[in-house]
């Protein structure tokens, strides 16, 4: 509900200047800026912690966070904001991260918490996640999806570069639904950790993938998926 046609109560349209008025207040609600949004996975973790505080990242893991923190930074762009998971090893990876990004705010949002979007198709045997699971986490996620991948607000001038870090599940579940493909198939992709998926937002709403998981930055002896 972003198309600014939806923005305009229509009920207030004056009868006899009706299409200029409403030209003139669809112009102030078109979005003018392209949103770069970097879906960043958290990299590798202590997968023994039984709770999340214990599921710290591992030395590997710091290795990785390093070689995409360096990767951003090197992208020369001007990020806005790092926004990441309440969870550990996101938390961590975004430290790391930010010292290469030194003045990008960091915000945490308990919406980018890993979880269980929606039933994959087709099924798989390794990974059965409790019913009750795909309803409370998939709500969870279908709400961050809503609140941060959309057009830009009609008051944004310029374009702006965002970083979001998080989880396979979460990156791999927005990633479906923001090209508006089946949500049931997010399981048939892959993301390494510390991987880079870029996403364009237009304008007009029209979304594109620039890249998806990328770790083509790191040696290869780095690279995990754990």
């Amino acid at each position: 509900r972003r198309e600014p046609l939806s923005l305009i109560n229509l009920k207030k349209k004056n009868e006899e200047t009706g299409e200029e008025e409403l030209a003139s207040r669809l112009g102030h609600c078109k979005a003018k800026a392209t949103r770069h949004i970097f879906l960043i996975r958290h990299s590798q973790y202590n997968l023994d912690g039984r709770a999340d505080k214990d599921r710290t990242l591992t030395p590997l893991g710091r290795e990785q966070a390093e070689l995409t923190g360096h990767r951003l930074a090197s992208l020369g762009l001007k990020f806005d904001q790092i926004i990441h998971s309440s969870m550990t090893r996101a938390t961590e990876t975004t430290e790391i991260i930010s010292k290469h990004l030194p003045g990008v705010k960091k915000i945490s949002t308990d919406l980018l918490r890993e979880g269980a979007p929606i039933e994959p198709d087709p099924p798989v045997s390794h990974w059965k996640p409790e019913a009750v699971q795909y309803y409370e986490d998939g709500a969870r996620i279908e709400a961050a999806f809503r609140n941060f991948i959309h057009r830009a607000d009609a008051k944004q001038e310029e374009d702006s570069y965002e970083i979001f870090v998080c989880h396979a599940n979460v990156i791999r579940y927005i990633v479906c639904r923001a090209l508006q493909f089946p949500p049931e198939g997010w399981l048939r992709m892959s993301l390494n950790n510390g991987s880079i998926t870029h996403l364009v937002i237009r304008p007009n709403g029209r979304v594109a993938l620039r890249t998806l998981g990328d770790t083509g930055f790191m040696p290869p002896d780095k690279i995990t998926r754990t």
